[in-house]
């Protein structure tokens, strides 16, 4: 009997033991699940800390831009992402980064053969510009068009650049203020002037560039070579009037929404003239005269070549050319019909050009 119950209680033991092991395991199973499971999140949120650090460590307070030290490798990464061409250095605002085409918040509305050529291709090397290489022509032959045609004729821009196109037949055209007032009463308006009589010549030499036959300029410029009279309706010098076309235009814009470039000091001192363009369209002042350098073929200022390229970049062979030959006497009388023109233009404009 006693053998008996010595044999039933050894096994009662071996039963308890066996169950005491089973729950040991598990329980040490638990922990090791619960501890790799933190374990790996932990580590998850530790590696997006990590992605996410740069953004906040490099932001410029109140921009949300990611700024680096080298802000090459960003405007990479960001014209990447919105497509080749399609992105002129970096935004203002990284708010938004999709490219949008919209009209236009800025003109370059003259004059012809001021220098717009000049000013537009010096403009495009600011970040925050982005504009048309050519002319688009809206206001003057294709208004009938529309204005979503014109709209896809700028290029796509990120929010905070500045869309913008020359066109120098537009200040010179009687329906055209109307016509731009119509798309925006905010519109910044820019007219680059030069001396009537130089813009006059110039004009005409770029007319027999392409018509050999034309008659001679002063045939043209004067109604009667004998009595001097002008015939002031001829293009070349009916769009030095300047202050008639100006007159027109401030009758459906403002001063302060009109600037004026000197198109001889866009000439003589590019980053000058550039700075206060600058400040009209209320951008960093970025074009400097480290952009810069005269041609002294040419005798015209020239951009210092990209990086990357080894020639400099230059205006086309049309601009800078000699101008045609012109009678001093023909030159003399056309400065005496134009001297009470600029004096009323500078009246209206508060500023001295100096023309002769």
């Amino acid at each position: 009997m006693a053998t008996f119950h010595h044999h039933h209680l050894n096994v009662d033991l071996r039963q308890i033991f066996h169950r005491l092991t089973i729950a040991s395991s598990l329980t040490i199973l638990c922990f090791s699940l619960v501890y790799l499971l933190t374990g790996c999140c932990e580590s998850e949120l530790t590696e997006n800390a990590e992605i996410k650090a740069p953004a906040h460590k490099f932001l410029v307070s109140g921009s949300g831009w990611p700024y680096e030290r080298n802000r090459t490798s960003i405007v990479k990464d960001v014209t990447t992402a919105v497509g080749e061409g399609e992105f002129n250095g970096r935004p203002s605002s990284g708010k938004d980064l999709t490219a949008t085409r919209r009209l236009p918040q800025a003109l370059i509305i003259g004059v012809k053969k001021g220098g717009t050529r000049a000013l537009l291709e010096f403009l495009r090397l600011h970040p925050d510009v982005r504009a048309v290489g050519s002319e688009p022509h809206f206001f003057d032959r294709h208004y009938a068009r529309g204005i979503d045609w014109y709209r896809s004729m700028m290029p796509k821009a990120l929010d905070g650049q500045i869309v913008m196109e020359k066109t120098p037949r537009y200040f010179v055209t009687y329906e055209t203020p109307a016509r731009v007032h119509a798309m925006s009463q905010d519109v910044k308006l820019i007219v680059v002037v030069r001396d009537p009589v130089s813009r006059a010549i110039s004009d005409y030499t770029q007319i027999i560039s392409k018509t050999p036959n034309i008659a001679p300029f002063e045939s043209l410029a004067f109604k009667n070579c004998t009595t001097g009279q002008i015939d002031s309706l001829w293009s070349p010098l009916w769009i030095g009037l300047y202050a008639q076309h100006l007159e027109h235009w401030l009758s459906w814009f403002p001063k302060t929404q009109i600037h004026l470039v000197s198109g001889e000091r866009l000439i003589s001192d590019p980053a000058g003239e550039l700075g206060k363009v600058q400040d009209f369209l209320g951008l960093q002042k970025i074009v400097t005269d480290k952009h810069f350098y005269f041609n002294k073929t040419k005798g015209f200022p020239c951009l210092k070549k990209p990086e990357g390229s080894s020639k400099p970049h230059c205006l086309g062979k049309t601009k800078g050319r000699t101008h045609a030959s012109i009678n001093p006497e023909a030159i003399q009388r056309l400065r005496v019909f134009y001297k009470s023109h600029n004096q009323r233009f500078y009246q209206m404009v508060g500023q001295d050009f100096g023309w002769q």
